[in-house]
Formats: C-alpha cells, structure tokens, sequence
C-alpha cells in the first residue's frame, strides 16, 4: 500500500490510498455497517456503533469510542452514490440520537457545522484499488493534522480488515 497526503485548496484534506484488494471489496467496506465496524477510528478506537441508510438522501450514524472510553459521534447525509465509484456526504458532529451538535460539544473548536467528505474509487491493474478521500471546510492548523493522522490511521485498519 501506498500514499499520499497534501492539501491542494485552503480548509481541504485530501489523502490517496493504495489497497491490495478489489474496488468491490473497498466498497464494501464503506457500504456495509458490520464492515465499517471493523475499520472506522484511528489506531486504538473502536467502532460500537454504525448505522447506515446508504442511499442518497440517505442518513448514517457512526459512533468511536476511544481508548479511555469516551465517545464521539458523527452523522451526515449522502448527497450522491455512484457504485464502485464515488460517494458524497456531508459530516457533522452528533450526539447519540443523531442530532447535529457543535464541535465544542466534543472540545474542539473552529468547526463549521458541516463538513464534506468525497470518496472517489478507482480500479487498478492486478485488482488493486486506488481511494481517494477529500475532506473539505476544515479550519486549518493542528486539527486538519490530527484529522489527516486520524484518517490515516483508520485507513490503516481499512488494509487490514481487507485481508
């Protein structure tokens, strides 16, 4: 596996990476809840919780829990859903119900309300898959690094659950 990591437009991550595996499998892994379970949160996180309505219009509710146990929610919609290609969501902080909640909520600050995140798949010779994540509206500074180390991280676990 491979990767890369810059920052192309001000308040916008962008991370490529490589996987070992079929587009079909990397889908899968984002489409299916018992297979976000597997992967979602940076190293050291778990994944108790992951509802998905994945459709377009559709909601999701994801919850990591850290190593000392507290939780932090996230929701968002699908905006579009293209198979094996592309998916489009917004992301927000959230509470347990599913209600969008201020970062502050959680001790961060600087957040908009809502963020976007666009996945683009990529079929690659020898059934590989390139995936590439921009996460946009982000407050630049020491958070966009944690987030980008956080992503990473979970892509990481991505790789592994793909094996």
């Amino acid at each position: 596996m491979k990767q890369k990591s810059n920052n192309n437009k001000k308040g916008e991550l962008d991370i490529v990476r490589f996987f070992n595996a079929p587009i079909e499998k990397v889908w899968q892994a984002w489409t299916d809840p018992e297979a976000v379970k597997k992967w979602w949160g940076p190293k050291d996180f778990t994944a108790p919780h992951v509802k998905m309505d994945f459709k377009v219009n559709g909601k999701y509710l994801f919850c990591m829990k850290g190593p000392d146990g507290k939780e932090y929610w996230s929701t968002g919609i699908y905006k579009e859903i293209v198979p094996n290609e592309k998916i489009v969501m917004t992301d927000s902080f959230a509470d347990e119900k599913g209600n969008v909640v201020s970062a502050t909520n959680y001790g961060m600050e600087g957040f908009p309300l809502e963020l976007e995140v666009i996945l683009n798949f990529k079929k690659m010779e020898n059934g590989k898959t390139e995936m590439t994540l921009q996460h946009s509206e982000f407050p630049e500074g020491q958070i966009m690094d944690l987030t980008r180390q956080g992503w990473n991280q979970s892509f990481d676990k991505l790789e592994e659950s793909l094996k």
